[in-house]
């Protein structure tokens, strides 16, 4: 009787592997859904004036930020920015819903290297994340790999 280990052998490292690319998907929209809960939710800065609202009726959001808003409203809707060291404000929603997950592998030999991510195309994301001249930094690319961790390793630990 002969045993074709080697193929056997294979055939184990196709599935771990076919396992970890797909946990990297999983890994990867769980860093989206904690992108979508980092990016949501009131803020504790400034209010401000929503820019292109000018000849828009008065939402319950911007009645409730009159008070804290100083100057009169001839119109306008208002919104609440976010404040040094909190995530950003969402104001257009551009950024809260740009991310999409992907997952990247690399095969050197024998050895697959996996790499959960999210990616966004809205240009003033670093402006936001790492501040400029003019602007105090915006971070929520930690907070949002903290929220995402304990799922992604309960998705990593899961038997093969």
């Amino acid at each position: 009787m002969k045993i074709d280990l080697e193929g056997a052998v294979n055939e184990i490292v196709e599935e771990i592997t076919y396992q970890a690319k797909s946990r990297a998907f999983r890994a990867a929209n769980e860093l989206r859904n904690s992108a979508l809960t980092v990016l949501r939710g009131e803020r504790s800065g400034k209010v401000y004036k929503k820019p292109g609202t000018y000849g828009s009726r008065m939402t319950k959001q911007t009645k409730s930020l009159l008070k804290d808003y100083g100057h009169k409203l001839r119109g306008g809707q208002l919104y609440r920015a976010s404040a040094p060291g909190e995530p950003p404000a969402n104001r257009s929603g551009n950024l809260r819903l740009s991310w999409r997950p992907q997952s990247a592998s690399e095969r050197i030999g024998k050895t697959v290297t996996i790499k959960p991510a999210i990616t966004t195309e809205v240009k003033y994301a670093p402006y936001l994340e790492e501040g400029t001249d003019r602007m105090a930094p915006r971070p929520f690319e930690d907070p949002i790999i903290e929220k995402a961790m304990p799922r992604i390793s309960q998705i990593f630990k899961e038997p093969y």
